[in-house]
Formats: C-alpha cells, structure tokens, sequence
C-alpha cells in the first residue's frame, strides 16, 4: 500500500508505536515531560489569553481558560463519542454510551439550574439549545455519523488529537472546515428543508420537570444497554496502566466517569458566561471563509454570511468569536496535557486510504454538522441537557450514520476497530 510515511514515533517508555492514522492516542502511563512542545504550548496558550483578555475584555479571556481546561480533559480522560457509538453498533458494547449519560445528565442538571433560574455571568441571559425536528436535523446528523467513522473523531476530538500531536487528524480537521464552508456556499439550497417547529421540555412542564423526564430517559438507555451488553458478550475493554495520586490528575489517564464530571462543569461554565451551549463548528465556518477572504474571494457576498448576527461575526477579528476561543483553547490545552504526561509526539505515518478517508470523513461531518445546527457537543450533548428533543433526534440519527460509517470504511480498506480501540 502506499504511504505517505515517515517511522513512527514510539511512545515513552513503552515501546510502542503509536496507533494508526485516525485514532486518537491511548491513555498509557506518564512518560518523560515532552519539554519543547510543552514549552511552545504554554507559550501560545499564555499569549492567547493575554492577548484576549487585554484586547477583548475579562468574559473573552475566561472563554479561554474554559476551552484549556476543556482540551487537558478530553485528553486525560480520552472523552470519546465516536468510538461510544462504534463499540455499540459494532459489538452491543454500551460502556461508552453510560459514560456518556453521565456526561448529558450531569450538564443536564447543571443546565436545568442555570436555565431555570436565568442566572448569567457579564449580562447574559442564559438560553436552551433547540433545533426544527425535519429533514435537516436528521440528514446532517446521519451524515455526522458517517463521517465520525470515516475521519476517526468527532468534532471535540478532532480537535483534543490535533493538540495531542496526531498530525493525521490535520486532514481531518481541513475536511471538516471545508464541509462547513461548502454548507455556507449552498445555504440558499438547505435553508428551508421540511421541518416541524423546535420541542423543548420545558415550555411543557417545567425546568424541574424538563429534568426528570431527561434523567428518566437516561436511565433507560443505562438500564437497556446494561441488559443488552452481556448478551452480545463484547470483549472487556482494557484499562491501562496509569500514574497514580496527583501525577495522576497531572499527567496520568482519568477514569471517564471523572472525564464526564470535568466536561459538564466546564461545559456548564461556558453556558453560564456566554449565554449560549458549548458549540465548535460555527467556528469552523468562519476560519474556512476568512481564508477565502485571505486570498481574494467574497464569502461574504453568500446568503449564509448576509444574516446580521453571522454578517457581524464574519466582519470582526476570529479571537473576538467566543466559539473559536474555547476551540483554540482545546487544542492547547490538550498539547499541555499531552506534553506534561510525556505522550505528545507527531503522527507521521499516515496511509493513503487513511488519508483519503480522514478527509471525506471531514467533509461529511463538516457538512452535517451545519445541516443539522451542531455537532456531538452543538446538537447532541447540549440539545439533550437542554431538554430538546432535536438532541434525542439528532443522537438516533446519528447512531444509524455510524451503522453505515462502519460499512463505508472497507470501501477506503480500512477495518473496523475493536471495542478495545481509544479513538475519540
């Protein structure tokens, strides 16, 4: 097979080489610090914050640190949607998707609070996620899942790996920027897709009640996929050897129950000082028709970019956008953790059927994602705690896009990962 190849790094200590293009890293135990790319990644998070805080105001700056913290703890705990999904689709593996019903009833009951009570830091108001219920909404999140499976992460992973030094996941990423922007280009021609009107919870019962009911169907998906998995009798997934203590907590692997806990507090925090969910892909929209604008053309001409708000967002400097600060954030904040836990280290091996699947993994996400007004964090993690049913909607969908995404892959002669892969 050809490659576009260089060795592989080996991991510290271990002796081991790094996993194939499209996975995320494994957790493994702490290695020597990386010192250069610790040093680079403290030097640019340091400057970003600084930078923001000093230009654009304290919320800006706070946008940051939130999207640090964010990055180390999706690295630490190797937070994973698109591997959740594949272990259950593939082999009826449901570890993953009660990791992630922790995760949605967590920021859920942080979210009812916050939405409930309309408590909101620099003047917000703080508003639900929702979302039509038609034709959009269910094609972009099938297509999500298609291109999860193809690419090898999702939208937060994709970016926590690029972080962790994985440069295949780069392909990735210019996919998904591109499809954001080609859903732009062709907005006028999705814009007004069939749909039923938004259903949140709580404009029926309640804050309180809009709770319950989600923890209610969160726990039939932890009660079903408990009773279900010892039938399809998956191979157990293997933990790792990890530090231990607070070199744990530093540089060592967290539990993903510790990874939810971390991600819904911080998530909550975003809602809190922003007034809006935790959301990545809009930002890709905009790095993608900056560039465009870079070399001479007129994305701002679109129908996409012509509406105000996004007209407003498109005309002002990208660390003005909230979105794109916590999404830098991410990638710094993993290449510290990363480097701290001796783990960093540049993915260079990467076949060409890889390549090619990473990047139409890409273009699918980045695409469904805009179709669908979100991603496995805009759509599914905040539609849910937000008690919409388009994150329900959109977490269904997804599921059978990950049925076809596992089928796609042999077309790019790629296997199906084992339940005991770590990919995001």
């Amino acid at each position: 097979m050809a490659t576009i190849s260089l060795p592989r790094p080996l991991l510290p200590r271990t002796g081991r080489a790094f996993p194939t293009a499209g996975a995320a890293p494994e957790p493994v135990a702490a290695g020597p610090v990386r010192w250069v790319p610790l040093g680079v990644a403290t030097a640019l998070a340091a400057a970003l914050t600084t930078w923001t805080w000093s230009r654009y105001g304290t919320q800006q700056g706070v946008f940051t640190l939130l999207g640090l913290g964010l990055g180390a703890a999706l690295f630490h705990s190797r937070f994973g949607f698109t591997s959740a999904w594949r272990q259950l689709v593939a082999v009826g593996n449901g570890a993953g998707l009660r990791a992630h019903a922790l995760l949605l009833g967590t920021t859920a009951t942080l979210f009812a609070l916050l939405l409930g009570t309309g408590t909101g830091l620099f003047g917000t108001t703080p508003t639900p996620t929702s979302t039509g219920l038609g034709v959009a909404l269910v094609a972009g999140a099938v297509l999500f899942g298609i291109g999860m499976q193809l690419g090898g992460a999702c939208a937060s992973g994709t970016l926590y790996v690029v972080g962790s030094g994985q440069t295949s996941i780069l392909l990735t990423l210019g996919g998904f920027i591109t499809g954001t922007v080609l859903y732009a280009w062709a907005y006028p021609l999705v814009d007004d897709l069939p749909a039923f009107p938004a259903f949140t919870l709580a404009d029926h019962v309640g804050w309180a009640g809009s709770w319950l009911v989600t923890l209610a169907l969160l726990g039939v998906v932890v009660g079903t996929t408990s009773v279900v998995q010892p039938r399809r009798v998956p191979p157990p997934a293997e933990e790792p050897e990890t530090a231990r203590g607070i070199a744990r907590v530093v540089r060592g692997s967290w539990p993903k129950w510790v990874g939810a806990l971390v991600l819904a507090v911080l998530g909550a925090a975003v809602l809190l000082t922003s007034g809006s969910a935790w959301g990545i892909t809009s930002a890709f929209t905009l790095w993608g028709s900056k560039v465009l604008q870079a070399v001479g053309l007129h994305p701002e001409t679109w129908g996409y970019w012509q509406q105000p708000a996004l007209a407003a967002q498109l005309s002002g400097p990208v660390l003005a956008d909230r979105t794109s600060l916590t999404d830098l954030g991410i990638v710094l904040g993993a290449a510290l953790a990363s480097a701290a836990g001796g783990a960093w280290a540049l993915h260079r091996r990467i076949p060409l059927n890889t390549a090619s699947a990473a990047v139409v993994g890409g273009l699918l996400m980045g695409i469904g994602a805009r179709l669908a007004s979100g991603c496995n964090i805009g759509a599914y993690l905040a539609g849910i705690a937000s008690g919409s049913a388009s994150g329900w909607v959109w977490g269904l969908a997804a599921l059978g896009g990950t049925w076809i995404g596992l089928r796609a892959r042999r077309l790019f002669g790629l296997s199906v990962p084992a339940p005991r892969d770590s990919s995001c």
